[in-house]
């Protein structure tokens, strides 16, 4: 899995409405956002749309990311 980076507490409730809302097609609707982003130039956000979609992937796995102490 590549590195994760949360710009922010709000990232996370943001992955989590997605969740809530789309299922399963959570981590879709995040990379629609994100080419919404990129198609009006909007790099900033279509950064933020593709960590949520990684973020997204964590959060919804069974399994352990990272280091496991």
């Amino acid at each position: 899995m590549a590195a994760l980076y949360l710009a922010d507490a709000q990232q996370v409730i943001e992955a989590a409405d997605l969740i809530a809302t789309f299922g399963d097609e959570a981590p879709v609707e995040a990379a629609i956002r994100a080419g919404r982003m990129r198609d009006i130039g909007n790099y900033v956000h279509f950064c933020r749309w593709r960590q949520t979609e990684r973020l997204i992937a964590v959060m919804s796995s069974d399994e352990a990311v990272g280091t496991v102490h």
